[in-house]
């Protein structure tokens, strides 16, 4: 496979965040063994605001204990954290200044066997979820066309990540549009039940319900529930005329 073909086929995985068993921590280690492979780096690691404004490091999943003594200093100091928050690349030229800028993270970068650090943002329009860490043994910055594909696949991985994040939160919301469909009917029937039960109604009925539910600090389709399943009545307030059922 020519390198061409291996990048293109890198995006299509990327792109790929549509299945139902979808796993966000797999899907950022592939993202990090494909780096290896494309870029010139020895090793690369992802960070993620979550919760914001931290920075944490979900992948790789089984770093070494030195490298991931620079992840967990990266996520407090250095090009990842820079990265992010200024929303473009952050690299440097000269070793004394970025020592002088970052003291803890190039003595771990150092410790580590690396010797130069580049992050590239994890951002798209309003969005900024993290950086994508590139780590290099050799003293030789990364060049220039590296460092845009860099860019390019953490921009790939993050419309991944935001497709896969807008499917989950529409299928929360469906789930959240169906259980209130289901309440809404265990309640509709718990107010005939205790309507025709009592000899009020349906006004009165549902007036109960939504006392005891009040009073008792519970759901309302509780106590429809419950309504429903032991015949349970709850008290119907004295002042209210009782009447046949609507």
């Amino acid at each position: 496979m020519s390198r061409e073909q291996h990048i293109a086929r890198t995006f299509v995985e990327l792109a790929d965040t549509l299945v139902e068993d979808f796993d966000v921590i797999d899907f950022l280690q592939q993202m990090t063994v494909r780096c290896r492979e494309l870029l010139d780096i020895t090793d690369a690691a992802v960070f993620l605001a979550h919760p914001p404004p931290h920075l944490h490091s979900p992948a790789p999943c089984d770093p070494s204990p030195a490298l991931q003594e620079v992840l967990n200093t990266a996520c407090r100091q250095g090009p990842a954290l820079d990265a992010h928050r200024a929303r473009r690349p952050v690299t440097w030229s000269d070793p004394a200044e970025a020592d002088a800028r970052w003291p803890e993270f190039t003595a771990r970068l150092r410790q580590a066997g690396y010797v130069r650090a580049t992050a590239v943002p994890m951002r798209l329009r309003e969005d900024n979820l993290g950086s994508l860490l590139l780590l290099r043994a050799g003293d030789r910055p990364l060049n220039a066309d590296d460092l845009a594909l860099a860019q390019a696949l953490a921009d790939a991985a993050t419309i991944g990540l935001l497709q896969a994040r807008t499917i989950h939160e529409q299928h929360a919301v469906n789930e959240q549009l169906h259980a209130a469909l289901q309440n809404r009917i265990v309640i509709e029937q718990a107010k005939g039940l205790l309507a025709a039960r009592s000899n009020i109604s349906l006004n009165h009925a549902f007036d109960a319900l939504r006392r005891h539910a009040r009073h008792h600090q519970i759901l309302l389709s509780k106590v429809a529930r419950d309504v429903i399943d032991t015949e349970f009545t709850p008290a119907i307030p004295p002042d209210r005329p009782r009447t046949k059922p609507d």
